[in-house]
Order: structure tokens, then C-alpha cells, then sequence
């Protein structure tokens, strides 16, 4: 069965430092057509810390979109198209941790809302973890802790950590862990 959607007209609505807005038409695969608004964005990265002692290394952030302090793992947008994933996971982990890692392992994709969203963020797990000086950007303001990998996921089996990447990335990461 064809399920693929051909873009027939696109109308750009909004260009802003970190997003772009779209408003397409479409032809659907039984030939009607159809609107689509959409998101695109340069991609990003997050990772799960995970030190000797089987702790990882989490942030409480303020979310302005949600209105909440939100517990999530290191995160950040690629620098430029084309970055290297690995490249921009270990800048971000440093950046926002102090944090280096000997060992990253890829743990695949997440799409967050891939309805109106593209936004493409590769997921690693860090091991191996030796630390330096925290650089956050001028305008990030986040609080770094330690918490058992086995606790992280109790907390998002309760529902008491919210972020979806978090969640998934954590998971994956205990799952290869064996915990």
C-alpha cells in the first residue's frame, strides 16, 4: 500500500533562530489533497550519563513552553546541518555536565511529535565519565544531580518525570545495562 504524501505547494509562515514553520499542501496516496503544518529543525542530541557508580547525571531545567521545572537528561540542538552526532552529544555532556565521556554508545532516534514536528534527536548512552568545568550557555540556567539509574526509572514508571526523551533514552539505556 502507498502511504507516501507528495508535497505540491509549501508556504513558509515563520523562520526563527531555533524553528521554522511550514504550511503545506499535499496530495494524499488516493490522489486528494490535503494541509499540513509543520515544524522543521536542525536535529539534537541527548544523553544519559551514566557514572562507575551507577548514577545519572540529570538536570532540572525551567521550561518556558510547559510552564515547569522538568527533570531530563543532557540535551541540546546541533550547531549546524550535517553536525556529527557524536561530536555534538559529547559538547553538549561537557557543556552542561562537566562532564566527559570515555564510552558513548548510540541508542537510536526519538521523534517527540512527528505529526507537526521534525525534530530528529539522537540518543546516546556515556560511560566512563571524568569531569571538568561546566560551560553553559549564556542563556541556560539548569541545576545538575545524581540520581541511581535504578531510581530514574522507578521515577518515570511513576510518571514522575514527564520528558519524552528523557524517558526513552533512560530506559534504553537501562535496558542495555541490564538493570
Amino acid at each position: 500500500m502507498n502511504l507516501i504524501e507528495k508535497q505540491t505547494a509549501s508556504e513558509l509562515l515563520y523562520a526563527g533562530k531555533v524553528v521554522t514553520l511550514y504550511k503545506d499542501t499535499v496530495e494524499l496516496p488516493d490522489g486528494a489533497s490535503a494541509i499540513r503544518e509543520y515544524v522543521k529543525h536542525i536535529g539534537a542530541v541527548c544523553v544519559v550519563p551514566v557514572t562507575d557508580e551507577g548514577e545519572v547525571l540529570l538536570e532540572r531545567q525551567y521550561r518556558y513552553a510547559v510552564g515547569e521545572i522538568l527533570v531530563e537528561i543532557p540535551a541540546g540542538k546541533l550547531d549546524f546541518p550535517g553536525e556529527n552526532w557524536e561530536d555534538a552529544a559529547r559538547r553538549e555532556l561537557r557543556e552542561e555536565t562537566g562532564a566527559e565521556a570515555r564510552e558513548l554508545i548510540d541508542l537510536g532516534d526519538y521523534y517527540g511529535s512527528p505529526a507537526i514536528m521534525g525534530e530528529r534527536i539522537r540518543m546516546f548512552l556515556a560511560r566512563g565519565l571524568t569531569f571538568t568545568d561546566q560551560h553553559l550557555d549564556e542563556d541556560e540556567f539548569l541545576e545538575v544531580f545524581r540520581l541511581p539509574l535504578d531510581e530514574a526509572v522507578r521515577q518515570i514508571m511513576n510518571g514522575e518525570i514527564p520528558d519524552g526523551k528523557t524517558q526513552t533514552a533512560i530506559l534504553r539505556a537501562a535496558m542495555m545495562l541490564g538493570k
